[in-house]
């Protein structure tokens, strides 16, 4: 039996792939700002926009963009002013998009608890046409921003008061990173759910800086970590009937322990090697005697 055979697992295959490329590739810039769990709560306020679709009866996925965006303005906004009240504040706007998706998916004509299920764990099996011509384009849009201002975006990430001395606009770099990371909980809602998005966005990046010491090669890596996990998860539960969403988490942490099991041997021989390197190329008037004989002792 081929998996490609039905039209369901090929829609569910192309919206896998897409998700393993944007989810790390946006994830990289949220670690480091030191930012991990903002994937998570912009899930949390993406259910408002789920409940709203089906309330209003229009697209869920088009519907949690726009709700998930205004969230990450306002977490941004959250984070610039909200100084000590601000853990306060973004725990409200966390917990109210929870109890918001609830409530007005019960409100929707034939609305239940059950219908929001898929989006929060997701369900590979029940992507339509249409949700896949959404997730293209918000991916489209996605790699665009990630790989088009990876320096600036980089810059803003390392070093903010660096990167405003310099004449970057970093509360406007700041915003479209927030915003890329709402529209990229709104693409992978449907391959892993609301509520496990944020382990595909950090993970990956996580098990990639096991091996890698560059920011390129630590956004490769991490993207095809992602896609191998999204792929293989995705063939997983269909011939295993297992749910896709949280089959692709932990093969994604089974990869960042594998990965760590690999580095910590391959950093002992690095540093081996740059040690012996170093030796050689120390002066040969520099270097300590191995032995010494009863007359270096003299005049000690």
């Amino acid at each position: 039996m081929d998996i490609l055979d039905y039209a369901f697992m090929q829609r569910a295959l192309l919206a896998a792939v897409l998700v393993g490329v944007i989810a790390p590739a946006v994830g990289i810039y949220l670690v480091q700002r030191r930012q991990a769990l903002m994937g998570d709560g912009i899930g949390h306020v993406a259910m408002t926009g789920v409940g709203l679709g089906f309330l209003l009866n229009t697209s869920p996925v088009w519907m949690a963009t726009a709700v998930s965006v205004l969230g990450a303005v306002l977490m941004e906004l959250i984070r610039w002013y909200g100084k000590t009240r601000g853990d306060i504040a973004l725990a409200m706007l966390f917990y109210g998009g929870m109890a918001g998706g609830v409530m007005f998916i019960n409100l929707a004509p034939g609305g239940s608890n059950a219908n929001l299920t898929s989006y929060l764990f997701g369900s590979l099996s029940t992507v339509s046409e249409s949700d896949v011509t959404a997730i293209c384009v918000l991916a489209a849009f996605v790699v665009l921003v990630t790989l088009g201002l990876r320096r600036q975006l980089f810059a803003v990430s390392q070093d903010e008061e660096f990167a405003r001395v310099t004449g970057l606009p970093v509360r406007a770099l700041n915003l479209l990173t927030a915003v890329t990371a709402a529209v990229t909980v709104t693409v992978a809602m449907r391959v892993v759910g609301l509520l496990l998005v944020s382990a595909l966005m950090v993970v990956p990046v996580a098990a990639a800086q096991q091996l890698t010491r560059s920011f390129a090669a630590t956004f490769a890596v991490a993207v095809a970590i992602g896609v191998s996990v999204t792929i293989g998860g995705t063939v997983t539960s269909f011939y295993q009937d297992v749910p896709p969403g949280s089959t692709i988490v932990l093969l994604t942490i089974g990869a960042f322990i594998a990965l760590t099991a690999l580095a910590s041997p391959l950093a002992r021989r690095r540093a081996r090697a740059v040690a012996a390197a170093q030796t050689a190329q120390d002066p040969t008037e520099c270097a300590i005697p191995a032995t010494r004989g009863p007359e270096s002792t003299v005049g000690v």
